[in-house]
């Protein structure tokens, strides 16, 4: 027995349907009105859905179809910022015309997204700047500022998203002065949170969900209990960045901006009072015996936080280092003291130096139970202590609640909220469970909806059976030759996804000196340019008067990265995709589940190598035009056990047994280009 909300979802998607007649390009597909059909019943009955929907299904309108002509107030979150801006900008207002539905739309970002007018002013008489150019730059966020309405730093296109200017012109919650800000009025962040509260559909992203609800601050603690229908877009990233905020963290760097923002302030409001330079001073020398003690590692790396402190560092010595902060602490607190009355600023940095005493004294006891702790080591450091999963937070906080709405009569009524989950890679087993055990989703209803691309027509694969082992130190080097193979056959269009940063960098290196130094092609390396620019780079690369170029990335282009067309026609992986096993949070994962006698290779390695696979192979096909290769450079995948389990999680492409047949197909490939 189908519902109105169904029976209006069917209609949308129909051949006739209101899709059709907005966009000519629109074509029923079984899969995507499958889902959308489920989600309709899930938003009237309530409770949970996950959906793993393979790529070209058309997911975003198979949930927003029906959360649209639902009714309801709708929470949309995502994992990037990019998508958010899509969803809001572009896929949304489009479904609304389409659907003739007059719904408010808005978009919530984190504080760091959106220009703070109080910072701003702060900055502007600021000394110094971090960067010789940051005048400039300083200048053209003031007269960007002077015009924006949402102040959403986005709206600057030539604002570096790593610029160090960023944390000296947006607020946080460490820094934010609440309603004694003298700009209270006209901040941002307040008129975005105002507007999501008026929206029928408000787009957030999945930090700010997790960080509003880990502080219970205003967005979340206002927004959720007024939706019923919460959907979280690309979910496959909801555990990892859920653990970043439901723990704890101290970290230099943020406490080098606390010293910033003190002296700055100290010197602007209360000169003379305090000998600023000398208070401010002692304790960022406390921090800098801190990181020399800590000493140099590679980037990004975590230490073990066993017995009390991290592993490699003297026991005593880092004991001392900890209570010499606490006391440089202790007295920075005091000085502000002096000065409290003076200015609201002064009040909130006195919290500030309270809260880091108090993490200082929590990273000084044990860790707590459930939760794991390290050191993360880059150009800075920071403590860290997280929970190894959200499952707890999710069925104790938000599953299974009700939402209080009115009935047509006007009178109030409890109803279970709805929940929807969604991604192209959520597992590699029936029930998703590599998704749904640590996001407490064990008893969620489950959709496995199949990609309706022809992948055995579209796509081959090719795993080089003569290539020495990953752990081999000539693997790479093999790698970046097959990679320059593949590029001169197709005349660039290349990506290179490396597993490690160290093979970012030899890989990169190697194709520079083999293609960018004689002009043949344009390497592009992850590191080099912003992430934005390098995606800009390499789709405009086909366009006639732009060089052919190939991408050696790493991390973040695995995922998110869509370059449909001719301008992708291969994916070259360097290895499959293990996580570290030395890193603390695997390590305690899979202790964990020994613990509990379970296999951590089989229930917590493979299924987290299947989907980061997974991922990587899904930036070759991206519509059913496309055609490619995906080359994995690991035996591994053809010659054991679990490498077949690996391979049967990939879409069914033709394989190239040799690298003279993948070449050959490859050419065909250019050809094909070529002449179109």
């Amino acid at each position: 027995m189908t519902n109105p909300l169904s029976d209006a979802v069917k209609e949308v998607f129909g051949a006739l349907g209101p899709l059709a007649r907005a966009s000519g390009h629109f074509k029923p597909r079984a899969g995507q009105t499958q889902m959308a059909m489920a989600v309709a019943d899930t938003l009237v009955q309530g409770g949970s859905l996950v959906v793993e929907a393979g790529t070209g299904v058309g997911k975003t309108f198979a949930y927003l179809v029906p959360a649209l002509l639902s009714g309801e107030r709708v929470l949309l979150s995502t994992a990037t910022k990019t998508l958010q801006d899509q969803l809001f900008a572009r896929d949304i207002p489009d479904l609304l015309a389409a659907l003739g539905l007059p719904l408010r739309l808005a978009m919530l970002k984190g504080r760091g997204s959106y220009v703070c007018q109080q910072r701003l002013a702060m900055a502007q008489q600021a000394s110094t700047l971090p960067e010789r150019t940051s005048h400039r730059t300083l200048a053209q966020v003031h007269a960007w500022a002077s015009t924006t309405r949402t102040g959403d730093l986005a709206e600057m296109p030539t604002l570096d998203e790593r610029s160090p200017l960023i944390p000296l012109i947006t607020s946080n919650r460490d820094n934010c002065l609440g309603s004694t800000c003298s700009f209270w009025k006209e901040c941002h962040v307040n008129a975005a949170r105002k507007e999501a509260m008026a929206a029928d559909v408000v787009v957030i992203n999945h930090h700010l969900f997790f960080a509003d609800l880990a502080m219970r601050e205003g967005g979340m603690a206002e927004l959720l209990p007024s939706v019923r229908v919460v959907v979280f877009d690309e979910a496959h990233q909801l555990n990892e960045t859920g653990i970043q905020f439901l723990g704890q963290q101290l970290g230099l760097g943020q406490l080098l901006d606390l010293a910033r923002d003190t002296l700055a302030c100290g010197l602007q409001l209360a000169k003379g009072l305090v000998d600023w330079q000398g208070v401010v001073g002692e304790f960022e020398k406390s921090l800098r015996d801190l990181r020399l003690l800590i000493g140099k590692h590679p980037p990004n790396t975590r230490l073990r936080w066993l017995d009390g402190f991290p592993q490699g560092i003297d026991t005593h010595d880092w004991a001392s280092a900890m209570r010499v902060l606490s006391e440089r602490s202790q007295t920075l607190m005091a000085a502000l003291e002096v000065v409290a009355d003076a200015a609201p600023e002064f009040v909130r940095l006195h919290e500030r130096v309270a809260d880091v005493i108090g993490l200082i004294a929590h990273f000084s006891q044990a860790c707590p139970a459930g939760s794991v702790r390290w050191l993360e080591v880059s150009a800075q450091a920071r403590c860290m202590e997280a929970p190894l999963d959200i499952a707890d937070v999710m069925q104790s906080r938000l599953l299974n609640t009700v939402v209080t709405v009115p009935d047509e009569q006007g009178q109030p009524v409890n109803l279970p909220r709805s929940w929807i989950f969604t991604s192209a890679t959520l597992g590699d087993d029936e029930r998703l469970s590599w998704f749904t055990e640590p996001c407490g989703l064990s008893q969620a209803q489950v959709l496995r909806v199949e990609s309706p691309f022809d992948y055995a027509t579209q796509a081959w694969l090719y795993v080089p059976r003569g290539m020495v082992s990953p752990k081999d130190p000539q693997h790479s080097a093999q790698v970046g030759q097959l990679a320059i193979d593949v590029c001169r056959t197709l005349g660039g269009r290349t990506l290179v996804l490396t597993t490690t940063s160290r093979a970012l960098r030899a890989i990169g290196a190697q194709l520079q000196d083999a293609l960018g130094e004689s002009g043949e092609f344009e390497v592009l390396v992850q590191g080099e340019s912003p992430k934005r620019q390098l995606m800009q780079r390499f789709r405009q690369a086909i366009e006639p008067g732009k060089q052919a170029c190939v991408l050696v990335a790493t991390a973040s282009f695995w995922e998110g990265f869509d370059v449909p067309g001719d301008a992708l026609q291969a994916v070259v992986i360097d290895k499959l995709p293990f996580p570290p096993p030395n890193d603390p949070v695997v390590e305690a994962r899979g202790q964990r589940l020994e613990a509990q006698g379970r296999s951590s290779f089989n229930d917590y390695f493979l299924p987290e190598a299947a989907v980061s696979l997974k991922q990587g192979a899904g930036r070759l096909i991206r519509r059913e035009s496309d055609r490619g290769a995906l080359v994995i450079c690991d035996n591994r995948l053809v010659s054991t056990g679990y490498g077949r389990r690996l391979l049967a999680n990939l879409p069914p492409m033709q394989r190239a047994q040799t690298l003279p047949e993948l070449l050959g197909a490859l050419a065909l490939i250019a050809k094909t280009y070529t002449n179109s």
